[in-house]
């Protein structure tokens, strides 16, 4: 078992990389806070799939229309505030966030360009504002169904 590492206050490689293997990247309580509350408005979604660019949270093939809840560290919300709070491995992290940026701006151009609406969220505003991220769903919704 990896340990913490005394004289250089952090913690080793196999224990870093196991600590960043427990983070979730699917079914996250954001997601199913919104999942459950498009279920009880009566709209049928698909969640993860594996087979579509970017693996939408939640996915409706009907509507083209897919919607990916996103974590503010990882896809930078208030990035210019939070790039100057990194302290710590500076030269890994900022990349690897930019990184995910541009990959999040390559998948809305990807899903735009063929027609579909792309609906972004951030995990707090789904969390602090639910009834907005579900208004903005069901109005892409009837928008689609009128055509």
């Amino acid at each position: 078992m990896p340990r913490f590492c005394e004289e250089n206050g952090f913690y080793t490689t196999r224990l870093r990389s196991y600590n960043m293997s427990r983070i979730k990247s699917k079914h996250t309580a954001p997601e199913k806070i919104l999942r459950k509350a498009l279920w009880h408005a009566g709209i049928g979604y698909r969640s993860n799939r594996k087979n579509l660019p970017g693996k939408p949270d939640i996915t409706f093939i009907k509507y083209e229309m897919v919607i990916f809840i996103d974590g503010c560290f990882w896809h930078r919300h208030d990035w210019d505030t939070k790039m100057t709070a990194i302290k710590s491995n500076r030269a890994f992290w900022i990349p690897k966030i930019e990184r995910n940026m541009q990959r999040d701006r390559e998948i809305n151009a990807y899903y735009l360009s063929k027609g579909w609406a792309v609906l972004r969220f951030w995990d707090y505003v789904v969390k602090n504002v639910l009834g907005v991220c579900v208004k903005r769903v069901v109005g892409h919704i009837v928008e689609k169904s009128y055509y």
